[in-house]
């Protein structure tokens, strides 16, 4: 049962997907995502729903000396009406493939034995994410690359790993992309790592980055991208469209919100 799981857990998305006739190529813009599924409403309305892949966020509730369970908020939050164990317990009762996303080390450990517990329930994608360098305009903390990728592969070597760079964009100023300092500093820290790695990038960032993170994702056959948005980002269908034909359609997966996402996938002819 767990070597299944485990084996779910290092395939490519779009290959378990597609294996399991659930998209009709392997093609990452027909894997559909539920982004910040994190109250106990939007865990319900995310696995309720048709999507492909479940993204949350995990930290440790409030202050240091109380209850240090993980919870599912998104900073400056600090507390949630959903516990990581009872969020597990809902997704692991659907079909969906999972995205943790880890604002901080201390709440790593104390999740990875959560995992650990419902790990023979999950034979689909499991994605552990962290942004461990500085990147385009980012000014929050990293997590530590090191201890991050020490605490992950002792517990779970196989799984997929979300590796991404702190960003920031701003409207009214040139926002600089992925530069070759980045993208060579991230490639070097996954030169030693056997698992698959996706690698979160920023949609309104990624153009002015193609040659960087083409580099990227062909120092290993493991490697992905996936684009994300953030919620005031401006950024235009044509970028994505852009970005879609630089790269290998089954390595790069679209974690967009709308009204682009929709008009995106129209604009390619992938159903929603």
């Amino acid at each position: 049962m767990a070597d299944e799981a485990q084996g779910a857990w290092s395939e490519a998305a779009v290959d378990h997907f597609a294996r399991s006739q659930r998209i009709g190529a392997r093609d990452g813009a027909a894997v559909g995502w539920f982004h910040a599924a994190n109250s106990k409403a939007r865990a319900g309305e995310a696995a309720r729903s048709d999507v492909h892949m479940i993204e949350a966020d995990v930290l440790l509730r409030g202050a240091k000396g109380g209850s240090r369970d993980p919870i599912m908020a998104h900073p400056p939050e600090t507390d949630s009406d959903n516990t990581l164990q009872e969020w597990l317990q809902e997704i692991v009762n659907t079909n969906k493939g999972i995205k943790l996303d880890f604002k901080s080390l201390e709440a790593v450990r104390p999740s990875l034995e959560l995992l650990k517990h419902v790990k023979q329930h999950l034979k689909r994608p499991v994605w552990i994410n962290a942004d461990i360098l500085p990147g385009p305009n980012g000014n929050d903390a990293v997590v530590d690359a090191k201890e991050f990728l020490n605490a992950v592969t002792s517990y779970f070597p196989d799984v997929t790993l979300s590796l991404g760079w702190t960003t920031g964009w701003h409207p009214d100023k040139h926002n600089k992309g992925y530069d070759w300092v980045m993208v060579k500093e991230m490639a070097q820290i996954c030169s030693t790592l056997s698992q698959p790695v996706t690698f979160p990038v920023r949609a309104a960032l990624v153009r002015q980055s193609i040659s960087e993170l083409r580099w990227l994702i062909q120092q290993s056959d493991r490697y992905s991208l996936t684009v994300w948005t953030g919620k005031e980002d401006v950024y235009s269908v044509e970028d994505l469209l852009y970005i879609r034909e630089n790269f290998d359609k089954s390595r790069v997966y679209y974690d967009i919100l709308e009204p682009q996402n929709s008009e995106f996938k129209k604009a390619i002819g992938v159903e929603l």
